[in-house]
């Protein structure tokens, strides 16, 4: 048996799911969710080999629920918008439905996963993932979820393969590269002045001499960042200087 989790928050949309999984009866279905925080918590509890997912829900989407899994499911995508398909192959999805599904179409995806790899389907690129959306973060935080505008971001600082966030509320580690945030986040706002560290702009409140043909940046929470040789022209540039 495959136990399968339909997570959409479209009524109409799982009941279709459902009808069609009548079908193949090799697929259990284990729980129906209509949020990305329910079914975060199914997934946790109940160990789906499958999960059918919608990507644009309430409270989290779909691509920031895989996000925050270590060991995802397989994962077909359902969607009304096309917009997402690359983000969603991104992410290793098996198959990619547009809404509304036909019966056709889903019986080919049931296939793609028949003859998938189930432990590449397990094993999604978390650097190369892209997020929904640019302006806020989603992570966990002590076993919670933790959602951060971006306009709440100070500075982020490398972590290995981490990323540490900084906020008025403190430091919260996001399992991303600077790199990738460096391509995302906005280029107005943010800029990396170190290969370790990226600063919002508005934060910096000056720049300083430090040791030899060295600076550092002072932010307005009284922070201290170090500038590259190479990070220093670019943070002229941004500040017009």
């Amino acid at each position: 048996m495959t136990r399968t989790l339909i997570i959409d928050d479209e009524p109409l949309a799982t009941e279709i799911i459902r009808e069609y999984l009548e079908d193949y009866p090799q697929f259990e279905i284990v729980g129906i969710c209509y949020n990305g925080f329910e079914g975060l918590k199914a997934i946790q509890e109940l160990s789906p080999d499958l999960i059918f997912l919608d990507i644009q829900m309430p409270k989290i989407n779909g691509l920031e629920l895989l996000e925050l899994l270590e060991n995802p499911p397989a994962v077909i995508f359902t969607t009304a918008f096309d917009n997402y398909a690359m983000k969603a192959f991104d992410a290793h999805a098996i198959d990619y439905l547009l809404k509304p599904i036909s019966k056709t179409r889903f019986q080919k995806s049931i296939e793609k996963f028949g003859q998938s790899n189930p432990n590449a389907a397990h094993e999604p690129n978390q650097q190369d993932q892209t997020p929904d959306n640019t302006d806020r973060i989603v992570l966990k935080n002590k076993n919670q979820i933790k959602i951060i505008p971006v306009s709440e971001v100070l500075y982020l600082e490398a972590n290995d393969d981490y990323v540490n966030i900084y906020t008025k509320e403190g430091k919260f580690l996001k399992n991303k590269t600077l790199t990738f945030y460096e391509k995302n986040l906005d280029s107005s706002q943010f800029v990396r002045v170190h290969r370790s560290f990226m600063v919002k702009i508005q934060e910096i409140h000056k720049i300083e001499p430090y040791e030899k043909d060295s600076h550092h940046l002072i932010l307005r929470n009284g922070a201290k960042i170090p500038v590259s040789k190479t990070g220093l022209p670019k943070l002229k540039s941004v500040l017009g200087i």
